[in-house]
């Protein structure tokens, strides 16, 4: 071989370039930015709609609300519960959010009947017994001034002798209409249940009836919240942690 044809050998790396040999592809997936492959959508649940897409009683659904098939809600409202909504089509993220494994933090605007004393708000917090079952734990506080939010379509029953009050309520297990429970077993009944948050996601300026996608921002958050990494991925845990230290045998003493 010719010293020029040796030279140029050496230059591309200890291989004789092909006249006819294609240009290398670019992996167009790596340099393209990340696209999100499944909907996350916050919606502000209006009083006396569903919190399903079918109901076989003829009630109104999130039908008449959402035009997108295939997502559902993480944790449902009932029929007279208003507030915040998170509906997805993203299994991983669904089940994560709805397992009290993961603890998510639920926040709910509570208007009761009468004025709670301060024993009344520590059984709250403390937990009250359900049905034969203990609630967990939960952060409550009385809102003073009330909270300003759209009036009910169907106002709430009030007694002209009998004040209300406003609590909110953080929750991290969500059993069927817990907080309603939760309130008339220490003598207030709830008047009027509204979720402002979920975890990191809030209402902000979702009027009733609105819904919009998440943001980078917050769905980036959420999957923090529920320890998932980029992409939805179960994130690892650090080094050292997540698994259980095997004690060591004592080594026998030399004599």
């Amino acid at each position: 071989m010719p010293a020029g044809d040796r030279a140029q050998r050496r230059r591309r790396g200890g291989r004789a370039a092909r006249p006819d040999a294609r240009p290398p592809r670019l992996n167009a997936r790596r340099e393209a930015p990340p696209q999100e492959k499944h909907r996350y959508i916050l919606f502000h649940k209006p009083y006396g709609v569903l919190s399903s897409f079918t109901d076989a009683e003829g009630r109104p659904t999130l039908a008449a609300y959402i035009p997108i098939p295939e997502v559902y809600a993480a944790g449902r409202l009932d029929l007279r519960s208003e507030g915040l909504l998170l509906l997805t089509d993203d299994g991983a993220l669904l089940h994560r959010a709805t397992h009290p494994r993961y603890k998510l933090p639920k926040t709910y605007w509570v208007q009761v009947e009468g004025v709670p004393s301060p024993e009344a708000l520590e059984a709250l917090r403390q937990g009250v017994w359900v049905k034969g079952e203990k609630t967990g734990p939960a952060e409550v506080e009385v809102l003073d001034p009330p909270p300003a939010l759209p009036p009910r379509p169907v106002p709430i029953r009030e007694r002209k002798d009998i004040p209300t009050t406003w609590l909110q309520i953080v929750l991290r297990e969500g059993k069927k209409r817990q907080v309603r429970h939760m309130t008339a077993a220490v003598g207030h009944p709830t008047l009027r249940l509204v979720r402002v948050a979920l975890g990191p996601l809030t209402l902000a300026d979702l009027e009733p009836g609105q819904w919009r996608d998440l943001t980078p921002e917050e769905l980036r958050a959420l999957r923090e919240a529920l320890r998932l990494g980029p992409g939805g991925k179960p994130a690892r845990a650090p080094r050292g942690q997540g698994k259980a230290l095997r004690p060591r045998s004592p080594r026998p003493s030399r004599r």
